[in-house]
């Protein structure tokens, strides 16, 4: 497995690692690395910025962006960068994140994000999603990634067959 295929989480606030986490989860099953970091496109946009503009220069191949509210991190840092940018809405107290997703969905034409479902399915599907990217050229993620569909398949056909037992 390549030692360069890493991939960032960032997330807008420390409240949404708990979520997060379930990427940093994934990843780890394939044993792919990962940098975890707090950025926010609000209250440290500087700092977010110049985290983009270098993402690939530091030897990054996908980002993953999880923000709640306005959720405008994923769109701001893939203003700033040609690397893939998958966003994870965080779900939220008021509107139960269709707010992060509309933000983090609603992307202008030539600033394109991988939006995934809001929350912790979010999460897992963006490492997947992530992990499918990165065996465009790693064989040996694109032969995990098989059987894990392989197992999804077999998952669904044992559930028809205790049906049909019972």
């Amino acid at each position: 497995m390549s030692r360069r295929a890493k991939v960032a989480i960032i997330m807008g606030s420390d409240s949404d690692v708990s979520t997060m986490n379930e990427a940093v989860k994934v990843l780890a099953e394939y044993g792919v690395t990962c940098d975890v970091r707090i950025l926010s496109a609000h209250r440290s946009p500087e700092d977010t910025a110049k985290f983009a503009k270098s993402a690939r220069s530091n030897g990054f191949s996908v980002i993953i962006a999880g923000a709640g509210g306005a959720a405008h991190l994923a769109g701001v840092v893939a203003s700033y960068t040609t690397l893939p940018v998958i966003g994870v809405p965080m779900e939220t107290k008021e509107l139960k994140g269709i707010d992060s997703f509309l933000s983090t969905i609603q992307m202008p034409s030539g600033v394109p994000v991988a939006t995934v479902a809001i929350g912790k399915a979010g999460a897992k599907n963006a490492g997947i999603l992530a992990l499918q990217i990165l065996g465009i050229t790693d064989k040996v993620i694109a032969k995990k990634l098989e059987n894990l569909k392989r197992s999804l398949v077999e998952s669904v056909r044992n559930k028809n067959r205790s049906r049909k037992s019972g």
